[in-house]
């Protein structure tokens, strides 16, 4: 009986000796710029002889055109290599969640192919880190001007790449940090009237999921992603605990919001669960199946189009609640402290528009021509009449 083990000293032309986890030593043929062939029995012997012939012989096999070729090595020291290192560092894939991973790896790997300037064949993917000037990564943030939150976005992940390089002593400076991110008129989504609640909710009534998922957005102030998790076993003794899905991996962020009688209402107006084990989630698919942000947000966005407001969505639901309380006086922290955010940023660009409007419907009788100065009328006055409503009603 043949043993494989038993070696002699030379092996054929392009053979080599490898030895496997359990120490059994193999015999390969590894022709160059191929796979590495798997050659039985002992070498010099005739079946082996007759293996290692076809290997030498085989045709290597004809390119797949539905696969992409592989990409040689990235240069060291070029941007590609910077990218390639940011993937794999646990700063890539130890805190981002898997669809910012996707996303921003998309983002980057977009720039790659890049041309240098245009009509050139160089792409950024070669491009040398010495090389990356302010000045280079304007021309990738201006390559999507077109589209202002894309050119941004891509500015945030190349932001977030020489931020990696200077941790891992890769590059001494980002950059990116000196370019700074598009500005334009806009306000993002759009965020509801309360006529719009209004007509969603003669639409979609109490009793029905569509309107249990308009409280949950309107009176918990949750982002898509949070609500489609939200269930009775987040609300204890009249209060409700969740930690938000943005940042959990790296700075989470756990909120406790006292559940308002009108969002009581609305759990409490759904059909009690036919099933054993009711779902933990408020809000399900037809099939009884937890949403996913994304299909939530298709979801919600069909009943909107069902009640005449295709331009309403999830998010907005978010922003006019902050607008509501805003109105009816909370300041920037309570703001922050509902809504989770961690800079005052975002809550002051909503009290600054209640201030506006409450000090404009307390000063706007003093534009007269006969040089009277009218009746005064105090903020809390002109609140009410402005037909601002408290979410907590």
């Amino acid at each position: 009986m043949s043993d494989e083990n038993t070696m002699p000293k030379r092996l054929p032309k392009g053979c080599v000796e490898d030895t496997d986890r359990h120490g059994n030593v193999r015999v390969y043929y590894r022709p160059k710029g191929r796979p590495k062939v798997r050659i039985q029995g002992i070498p010099w012997s005739e079946p082996f002889m007759e293996a290692y012939r076809a290997a030498v012989e085989a045709k290597p096999a004809a390119p797949d055109p539905e696969k992409p070729a592989a990409r040689p090595a990235a240069k060291e020291g070029t941007w590609r290599w910077l990218c390639e290192r940011y993937f794999v560092a646990p700063e890539f894939t130890g805190t981002l969640d898997p669809r910012t991973r996707k996303v921003r790896r998309s983002l980057l790997e977009a720039t790659f192919i890049e041309p240098i300037a245009p009509g050139s064949t160089k792409q950024f993917a070669d491009f040398p880190l010495d090389r990356m000037t302010p000045k280079a990564i304007r021309v990738l943030r201006d390559r999507r001007a077109d589209k202002r939150e894309a050119a941004n976005a891509r500015l945030k992940a190349v932001r977030q790449a020489f931020a990696y390089g200077i941790q891992a002593e890769l590059v001494e400076a980002n950059p990116a940090r000196e370019v700074p991110y598009l500005t334009g008129k806009t306000d993002g989504h759009h965020t509801w009237s309360l006529d719009e609640v209004a007509q969603y909710i003669q639409r979609h009534p109490p009793g029905t999921k569509a309107y249990l998922a308009l409280a949950l957005l309107l009176f918990v102030g949750c982002r898509r992603a949070d609500v489609v998790a939200l269930g009775r076993q987040h609300i204890r003794k009249g209060w409700l605990r969740y930690t938000q899905h943005k940042n959990r991996n790296r700075a989470p962020v756990t909120l406790d919001l006292p559940v308002l009688p009108v969002l009581q209402h609305a759990i409490d107006m759904m059909p009690a669960a036919e099933s054993d084990t009711p779902a933990l989630a408020f809000l399900t698919t037809e099939f009884g199946k937890a949403f996913t942000a994304n299909g939530f947000g298709n979801w919600l966005r069909k009943r909107c189009t069902e009640a005449g407001l295709p331009h309403c969505t999830a998010h907005g639901l978010r922003k006019a609640g902050a607008a509501i309380a805003a109105e009816n006086g909370a300041t920037e922290n309570q703001l922050m402290a509902i809504y989770g955010w961690t800079n005052p940023k975002q809550a002051a660009l909503y009290t600054r528009k209640a201030r506006q409007k409450v000090l404009a419907g307390g000063a706007m009788h003093l534009i007269n021509l006969d040089g009277s100065t009218g009746r005064e009328v105090p903020p809390e006055t002109a609140m009410q009449e402005s037909g601002t409503f408290s979410a907590a009603k």
